[in-house]
């Protein structure tokens, strides 16, 4: 099925030297760039890590330290990937709980502040988990009719990106309204809408540090509000904390968090120190 798309649509997917938002690199970024009227466009890059490829990251994507040794670097493409993916809607699978996160702290590192909120961020695999909670390969399976090891090679960011372009569109396709009868069963082809129910997270960092709940902010009123999601302020008010210990603030930028993090807590804290002065 074809998307209804009111701006550009990047598929991505990313692989990487590991799973650690804040020290581990992006080794291959493969995307399709869907046009409003429906142009396809595929981009694979290797790029350099400046670090070595685990072993068992180059047995499971094949990808070794020579393939990417003379390839450029991330920020060297930076500016390039900026100028594809801006004033795009932004898809993947995982991707809103791991390729997102990574590309924005690869931006971050290149001295770029890529603004992911001003994309509608639909995650493949938060759709099929709360429809049919299962992974890629079944995902392409159930959706595809086909063996995902029949068409595509796995762990290879080209081959997953291409995979997930057709299960999107096969999940489009299978929870159209006039084909499901139960409402809680059906998806529209709308982007707004698809962003919206791929969008089950709290989280005001991407990496899940500083999340949205009830709490009482730095005037004691209770509100919804950031507030913290690890250490011995969990679960209260990030501004309120700020002001009553500000040693905290200090002690997150100095420590081992992702660049992400620190500058959603500069901008609280940045703002709250605005609000005082007015």
């Amino acid at each position: 099925m074809r998307l209804n798309l009111t701006r550009p649509l990047i598929i991505f997917d990313l692989e990487t030297t590991g799973l650690d938002l804040a020290k581990d690199r992006i080794i291959q970024i493969s995307y399709i760039k869907v046009e409003i009227d429906g142009t396809e466009k595929p981009v694979n890059l290797f790029v350099n890590p400046q670090q070595p490829i685990p072993a068992p990251v180059q047995q499971l994507t094949s990808i070794t330290d020579d393939m990417v040794k003379d390839a450029p670097t991330f920020k060297q493409i930076a500016s390039q990937l900026e100028a594809e993916f801006k004033g795009c809607d932004i898809a993947g699978f995982n991707s809103n709980k791991f390729d997102v996160p990574l590309l924005a702290e690869e931006f971050l590192r290149a001295g770029i502040d890529f603004d992911f909120s001003k994309s509608r961020l639909i995650d493949a695999s938060i759709i099929f988990r709360k429809m049919e909670r299962r992974s890629l390969a079944a995902a392409y399976k159930f959706y595809c009719g086909r063996k995902m090891e029949e068409d595509f090679q796995a762990h290879l960011a080209d081959q997953d990106t291409a995979a997930t372009w057709a299960v999107l569109q096969g999940q489009l396709d299978m929870y159209a309204p006039g084909k499901q009868e139960e409402e809680e069963r059906q998806l529209e082809n709308d982007m707004d809408k698809i962003a919206e129910f791929c969008n089950d997270q709290q989280n005001v960092d991407f990496a899940g540090r500083i999340v949205w709940a009830e709490a009482a902010d730095a005037d004691g009123i209770i509100k919804r509000t950031e507030v913290w999601n690890f250490g011995k302020y969990k679960g209260q008010s990030v501004a309120a904390t700020i002001k009553r210990d500000p040693g905290y603030f200090s002690w997150v930028l100095g420590g081992d968090f992702t660049l992400n993090t620190k500058q959603v807590l500069t901008r609280i804290r940045l703002r709250e120190f605005q609000n005082r002065q007015k």
